[in-house]
């Protein structure tokens, strides 16, 4: 890979300059995510409104699943989810929940057990109820807090709280906007999401910090560049990384998109999507904060503000 190159070595992009845009539009964007969230709401899979789950294992040998599926969408049990479960002649249904209470689920499962007849033996037949589901929802919402606010304590270890502030901003923006997504489109939103959104945390925090140990390094290392050229400088330094990471990213999550199919689809699609506005607030919503907020060290030209520096470095 020597000699090669995606983006020359010396980018001067000003992008700190177009901080006013793009943290207005984060904020619409962001405005708009919450309004779908609370108008139209999120489409829950089973995993959240409840259901039953039916694992099975076909006798005859390898299941041919769409076939299974166009046998179970003639039943008019609402949505009925079927994946394999392991080996291919392991699969597992989910049946949505039947409107009617117990009796007409329990009729549902019935139909489901008509329809596949004989030629499969029933590893596990299971009643996901309401209360169940809502712990699942609390449980994974906590997750996600959880894990934004350990992001905050650590960045602000290892760097400065402003740093922290940036940092969570990012992470924050991320996760509305991939929330507002699925509430646009409607996609089913069940436990692999949940995940996903994880893991774009992650990936996010990864790139973010990228750049701010740039800013850290370029902080010691100008000591009278004004504040906006040195974040410039660092988000050009990290540029040609930033953009090989997500590109190689985007090529491996496209191919399980298109390859991998229906039972990771939404999963692969909500990390493509957090790739991409993960890489984006890194640059344009953690960067621009950063500004803002000052960092601890004397600066001037900087538009009159003027931020302290450490007793340590002033002596």
């Amino acid at each position: 890979m020597k000699g090669i190159r995606f983006l020359p070595s010396d980018t001067h992009i000003p992008f700190i300059r177009l901080r006013f845009i793009s943290l207005a539009m984060s904020g619409l964007l962001m405005l708009a995510s919450l309004g779908l969230f609370f108008t139209a709401g999120l489409n829950y899979g089973i995993d959240f409104r409840g259901g039953t789950l039916i694992e099975i294992k076909d006798k005859s040998g390898p299941v041919d699943l769409a076939a299974m599926r166009a046998k179970m969408s003639g039943l008019g049990l609402g949505e009925v989810q079927i994946q394999e479960f392991g080996a291919p002649d392991d699969v597992l249904i989910r049946v949505a929940t039947q409107k009617g209470g117990e009796a007409n689920q329990q009729n549902a499962i019935k139909k489901v057990k008509e329809t596949l007849g004989d030629s499969v033996d029933y590893r596990r037949v299971e009643v996901v109820g309401p209360t169940v589901s809502g712990e699942l929802i609390q449980s994974g919402t906590i997750a996600v807090l959880v894990a934004i606010f350990a992001v905050l304590i650590y960045i602000w270890f290892r760097f400065e709280w402003q740093f922290s502030i940036g940092a969570v901003a990012a992470l924050v923006h991320d996760v509305i906007l991939t929330i507002g997504l699925f509430c646009l489109l409607q996609l089913e939103f069940n436990l692999s999401i949940i995940a996903a959104i994880l893991t774009i945390v992650g990936y996010s925090l990864n790139d973010t910090v990228v750049v701010f140990d740039r800013v850290r390094e370029n902080l010691r290392k100008y000591k009278k560049m004004p504040l906006t050229e040195l974040l410039d400088v660092s988000i050009n330094d990290t540029l040609s990384r930033t953009i090989l990471t997500s590109v190689t990213t985007l090529i491996a999550l496209g191919s399980l998109y298109v390859f991998g199919g229906e039972v990771i689809r939404g999963f692969t699609f909500a990390m493509i999507w957090g790739v991409v506005v993960g890489t984006y607030s890194s640059i344009f919503v953690a960067s621009p904060l950063l500004l803002w907020l000052g960092v601890k060290r004397e600066w001037s030209g900087l538009g009159g503000a003027k931020v302290k520096e450490p007793a340590a470095e002033r002596g």
